[in-house]
């Protein structure tokens, strides 16, 4: 979140009209004058006696800024007064004008936020607090840092959407004076600016904002790009211009004939939108047909209906091309009717067509309460939605392990592409391109998300992995014992589905992990005679204060997570009674007991794919620093070299009533006969055992071929059972369970 203060600048990108921009010329005048843009942009919309306290914070900046300057040798000011020059434009209250002029004082100068809510108030001290970064916390990476500056400023956006207004107007100014920044930076920033700033704009509705920071990126991210584009669309803007006018007399004549009142103007689409368009279908310049639209702007909603049968009279539509965002709007608020029609000359025309107070939040987005004072319904629905995005930021980053995991849940949630679906009550939502079921499951409530087993799409049952289109009916089936799967991550594509999920495996993993740690302390404390129950409060307190520990789940997880060694924290327990006084029987050298694996422990135990255990099997405990404690047989060729370690090491043997089932490899070699694998599967059915996987050798024509078989059983018994079923089958020459990898292979 850079201010990037020392900038210059610089003059209005290329193929951008001076009209269509919220860049402010530098402000040659002092701000408090009557004669300076701030004030005569101030004027249109506030009173005098705001406008003196805007100057008196100008001034206050001003004084506070004195002496520094930015790399164009322009006082340092010029930036907060352009700053606040474009949120005048969106005619945003006092308080957040006086934040903007204000916005770097308490980072950049000696000022505090104390003082400055002395001077101006709580409400703009809160403001500038929430732009300011974190210049005091060490943190271990630039990127980390970055990703903390962002976290921060989203959450005091969620408490007031302000700063982040002020915020994208500060991004816009700095990234229209980049030209004075070192080629490598200007990269970097307008990177960011891209992957953060410009999806926030559009996600907030900010259209003006949005299409010129993601111009102003395209500039400096891809300059030889831009400049080849730029010129393409000049070159057409003369060729187009005679076909452009013609259409555009043809329909302000047609609507006037119908008697529709209605605005009719083409624009041009801006550059990135149309090198968007041209990566993403990977087609030429030559090929892009609709460079120029067309926008109809009319009374009301039932004029925007009435003025597209007028158009789709004299045009002929494209079948799939017309989109109504009236009556489905975006997720920012927009409304429109999109259509494409075949013009004069076989020309596509897209034409957008909305009333003018769509037109006026489709520009101004959340700014529109403050631009247009209003009771109309559909702004507080607007703001409800915001409101209900920001809440979700807010879920989202209390499920976030960090600031680098909430940063890139973040990027995920804003994707501006979105498919909308129906709940079983008909309530739209809003949901990411390509979200599924699950990511639905989620956005409706995160208890429907972690509960959900089955999905029907459409009255049809279909994979949670499902991908939902427009328009799906999409009902979720739960059930009261289930919860995520971590396979669920592959494929879900919403920020809160991923952080919920994530969170419930991380938490599911250290209670799974504290659990077994407490098993092996308990184990580690037998061995020195002594019972885990005669450890007391004040030994636990000592251990975690010499370990820096919150609480005794954090050291008990380590243990299971194989962080921290059971001997070694039963030895320091023992002498911290010892040092109270406490008397304790122990004999060191007395071997650790055997931990027992029931099966049921979930995340805290793996069982190692090498060898693939199941019960029955001799067994040992390898412990590993992150996984915890991973189950080898005794003879798996994969462990041979660190079996020389013995203090990484557990005695484990199974519970005699394990409660899951257990994959094996196994490997078959058979007749290459039609029919062959529909009967080994039906006895591994009669077998009462499952195929989680199957893979066949590529046919060479040869009298017999392998197959691999992962199966599910229960334990070395079922097992033998099932090979007994399979080896009765006359075509099966050879079965063999597969351990190690590679050629290594034992029959049973």
């Amino acid at each position: 979140m850079q201010s990037d203060r020392h900038l210059s600048n610089s003059n209005h990108h290329a193929g951008k009209r001076p009209s269509d921009s919220l860049n402010p010329p530098a402000p040659l005048l002092p701000a408090d004058t009557e004669d300076s843009q701030l004030t005569l942009s101030l004027k249109h919309y506030l009173k005098q006696q705001d406008i003196e306290q805007i100057w008196e914070a100008y001034r206050f900046g001003e004084a506070a800024h004195r002496g520094q300057m930015r790399k164009s040798g322009e006082p340092y000011i010029t930036h907060p007064v352009s700053v606040a020059i474009i949120l005048s434009r969106l005619h945003l209250d006092t308080p957040t004008i006086i934040a903007a002029l204000l916005h770097d004082v308490v980072e950049d100068t000696g000022i505090t936020k104390e003082q400055v809510a002395e001077k101006f108030g709580a409400q703009v001290a809160e403001l500038v607090d929430g732009l300011s970064k974190l210049d005091k916390i060490e943190f271990q990476s630039a990127t980390e840092a970055q990703a903390e500056n962002f976290r921060k400023m989203l959450l005091a956006m969620s408490q007031d959407v302000r700063v982040i207004l002020v915020k994208l107007a500060d991004r816009l100014h700095n990234m229209q004076t980049l030209d004075v920044m070192k080629p490598e930076k200007r990269r970097r920033i307008a990177r960011e600016t891209l992957e953060i700033y410009a999806p926030i704009a559009n996600r907030l509705g900010l259209n003006e904002i949005y299409q010129e920071l993601e111009d102003l990126s395209f500039k400096n991210h891809y300059p030889m790009r831009y400049g080849v584009l730029s010129k393409a669309i000049l070159a057409a803007r003369g060729n187009r211009k005679e076909v452009v006018g013609k259409i555009l007399d043809a329909v302000k004549d047609r609507l006037a004939e119908m008697k529709i009142d209605a605005e009719v103007y083409g624009r041009e689409k801006h550059l990135y939108s149309i090198y968007k368009k041209m990566t993403g279908k990977t087609i030429a310049f030559s090929q892009i047909y609709d460079i120029y639209g067309f926008r109809v702007v009319v009374k009301d909603l039932p004029a925007c209906y009435a003025a597209l049968g007028v158009l789709h009279g004299l045009y002929k539509p494209i079948p799939g091309k017309f989109k109504d965002y009236i009556a489905i709007p975006k997720a920012n608020g927009y409304q429109s009717l999109h259509t494409t029609l075949f013009g004069p000359f076989g020309t596509p025309i897209e034409i957008q067509i909305r009333s003018q107070e769509m037109h006026n939040i489709a520009d101004a987005g959340v700014a529109a309460h403050w631009l247009y004072k209003t009771t109309d319904a559909h702004f507080t629905a607007m703001q409800q939605q915001t409101h209900q995005w920001l809440q979700r930021l807010l879920e989202i980053q209390s499920e976030s392990a960090d600031s680098l995991e909430f940063l890139e849940h973040l990027k995920v949630d804003l994707f501006p592409d979105e498919v909308y679906v129906f709940t079983p009550k008909g309530k739209i939502l809003a949901l990411p391109k390509g979200a599924t079921a699950v990511d639905f499951a989620y956005a409706v409530h995160t208890d429907i998300g972690n509960r959900c087993v089955a999905v029907k799409i459409n009255q049809e049952l279909a994979p949670l992995r499902s991908e939902l289109r427009n328009g799906d009916h999409v009902e979720i089936i739960t059930a009261a014992h289930a919860h995520p799967n971590s396979a669920w991550l592959n494929y879900v594509v919403s920020g809160k589905a991923r952080a919920h999920i994530r969170h419930f495996l991380k938490s599911l993993q250290s209670n799974e992990s504290a659990e077994l740690g407490e098993r092996m302390l308990n184990k580690a404390l037998l061995a020195l005679h002594t019972d885990a129950s005669k450890i007391s409060d004040t030994q636990w307190q000592k251990l975690l204060r010499d370990y820096g520990a919150k609480n005794k789940q954090e050291i008990l997880t380590d243990i299971g997570l194989g962080k921290r060694l059971n001997v070694m924290v039963a030895h320091q327990l023992m002498a911290m009674g010892e040092e109270h006084g406490e008397r304790h029987a122990k004999q060191p050298n007395k071997p650790l007991g055997t931990i027992t694996i029931r099966g049921s422990e979930g995340m805290a135990v793996q069982f190692a794919q090498c060898c693939r255990p199941i019960p029955g099997d001799p067994i040992l405990g390898f412990i590993n620093k992150d996984k915890g404690l991973v189950i080898h047989t005794h003879d798996c060729p994969s462990i041979r070299k660190f079996r020389v370690d013995p203090e990484k090491w557990l005695d484990v043997e199974w519970d005699p009533d394990t409660k899951r089932l257990f994959k094996v490899n196994l490997k078959l070699a058979t007749a290459n006969k039609p029919g062959m694998l529909a009967k080994i599967a039906a006895e591994i059915a009669q077998a009462n055992s499952n195929i989680d996987h199957i893979s066949m050798e590529e046919s060479d024509n040869s009298a017999y071929t392998n197959i691999m078989f992962t199966v599910q059983i229960e334990n070395r018994v079922h097992l033998a059972e099932l090979m007994r079923k399979l080896r009765r089958i006359p075509e099966v020459v050879r079965i063999n369970r597969v351990k190690g990898s590679g050629a290594e292979q034992r029959a049973q």
